[in-house]
């Protein structure tokens, strides 16, 4: 599974059972710590998971910026959620997510969809980016 953590919302993708493709499964409305590790938690379960790609939003000189560290922090959270819940198996891993968002969005604009829908999917579609970029560099 892979996160796209925004301050607004959370893009999620989950990859097939070969970790070849990704494809993007839903975006949760951030609303509290408590509710947002709530849904991911049940999305891992639900799913099976046994990894979770964390898209780190590194500035492009590679230093770190006020978001990297939101990220850093929520990912934190959800790696003691995963430990009280009886799920410290589950690996949280981060992933560079440096121009995910370009690129899913260019990947919405060629497939000519509309302003109004790609703002509703763009944080799925980068999920999708960021775990397809991971799987890659796994081979």
């Amino acid at each position: 599974m892979a996160l796209d953590v925004g301050d607004k919302r959370i893009g999620i993708a989950i990859s097939d059972a070969l970790g070849i493709t990704a494809q993007g499964i839903t975006t949760v409305r951030r609303e509290s710590i408590k509710k947002d590790t709530d849904a991911i938690l049940s999305l891992i379960r639900e799913n099976s998971c046994r990894r979770v790609v964390v898209g780190l939003p590194i500035n492009l000189n590679g230093s770190d910026s006020i978001q990297t560290e939101k990220v850093r922090g929520f990912a934190e959270k959800l790696k003691n959620k995963l430990r009280s819940n009886g799920l410290a198996e589950v690996e949280v891993v981060y992933h560079d997510e440096r121009f995910t968002t370009k690129i899913a969005e260019a990947v919405l604009i060629e497939a000519d969809m509309r302003r109004e829908k790609r703002r509703e999917i763009i944080d799925r579609q980068s999920a999708v980016v960021i775990l397809q970029s991971y799987l890659s560099s796994q081979r």
